[in-house]
């Protein structure tokens, strides 16, 4: 497995901007609840086309070049992958919404801190992270950063959306998850999550203390930590979250694409930047145009107003149901490219 230092133009791209677009996007979302409804949906709106959907439409070609499999049944098998897992997941939205709201939680949380536990070592100098317990408390603490933390400091925004993804299919089942957002509960996480934070940059430091490996890794780790902590804290739900999937994890796995892609990965080295993004939208084209036809159909089945909080609803199941699949991808990606087995 190769790895790529933040020299690199991968490295670069991938470490180094995202995290200048979240501070940079931290006093902007102090007064997005001010400006019209448009630009705080404004990162969900863009992600559809740029970084955030299409990241995961690649999904098709990974056999291909992480395996010996031919396109012909790297096609098949992530066809059927995407067929049974989405529509099994699908059925459950139908059946109970609030489940599978929470399910859709849980599996974000462990793909985004998956996600960003890969770009730490594979991008990063993170030798602090290299037994199996410090890749799941990175990927406990990065995952919950995004899911957990806006609730802790913006929950009536959250609950908002939450409430919104479950009424298009049972208003009455929004009562299920109102114990979420009661205050001793959202006490009891944020001491909870806020402990185990700090508890997980001190277990993986450890590595620096018995000079195993230097300390940029671990500042470097704190200080995205940190970051993040105060975005999700401060900025609303439904900025701060279409944000940083837009900019953030899909910029990241994009350079994990390009690890596995030798034509893109020459490209970026050399600097031609048109021509690896040209590789990389030429392959997540088919796949996304028909992500797109999902969403038309869950707008045809689920009855909406027709308002921006429905449509968000609606993509955000969609893109629930396209991301259980994804994740089995992605799990399947980290044991082809590092072993990893997450048990």
């Amino acid at each position: 497995m190769d790895t790529w230092s933040r020299e690199t133009a991968v490295g670069r791209l991938t470490m180094t901007l995202p995290l200048i677009v979240i501070v940079v996007a931290i006093p902007f979302g102090l007064v997005v609840d001010d400006l019209p409804q448009v630009v705080r949906f404004a990162p969900f709106v863009v992600s559809v086309g740029l970084f955030g959907l299409p990241h995961g439409a690649v999904d098709h070609l990974m056999p291909l070049r992480l395996g010996d499999a031919s396109l012909q049944r790297s096609l098949a098998v992530v066809s059927v992958v995407y067929a049974v897992l989405g529509g099994l997941y699908l059925a459950v939205w139908a059946v109970s919404p609030a489940i599978a709201l929470l399910a859709f939680l849980g599996m974000t949380w462990f793909h985004w801190g998956q996600g960003d536990a890969f770009a730490l070592r594979a991008f990063g100098e993170a030798g602090h992270i290299r037994t199996r317990s410090d890749r799941w408390a990175s990927l406990v603490v990065r995952g919950g950063l995004p899911m957990l933390v806006p609730l802790l400091g913006q929950p009536e925004g959250y609950q908002r959306v939450v409430n919104g993804i479950i009424e298009l299919f049972d208003p009455a089942a929004t009562a299920a998850l109102t114990p979420l957002f009661r205050l001793d509960t959202r006490l009891a996480l944020g001491v909870g999550f806020g402990v185990f934070t700090l508890s997980s940059l001190l277990w993986t430091a450890r590595h620096v203390w018995v000079g195993d490996t230097s300390v940029v890794g671990v500042a470097w780790d704190a200080v995205e930590i940190g970051v993040l902590w105060v975005f999700f804290w401060l900025v609303p739900p439904v900025f701060a979250v279409g944000l940083y999937f837009a900019v953030w994890h899909a910029v990241r796995h994009i350079g994990r694409l390009a690890i596995v892609d030798p034509a893109a990965r020459q490209a970026l080295d050399a600097d031609e930047w048109p021509t690896a993004l040209w590789r990389f939208y030429r392959d997540a084209t088919p796949l996304t145009i028909v992500s797109l036809a999902l969403f038309a159909g869950l707008y045809v089945w689920v009855p909406t107003d027709g308002s921006l909080n429905a449509l968000l609803a609606i993509y955000l199941v969609g893109i629930a149901v396209l991301t259980l699949p994804h994740v089995a991808v992605v799990t399947w990606m980290d044991r082809q490219q590092y072993g990893e087995t997450y048990h």
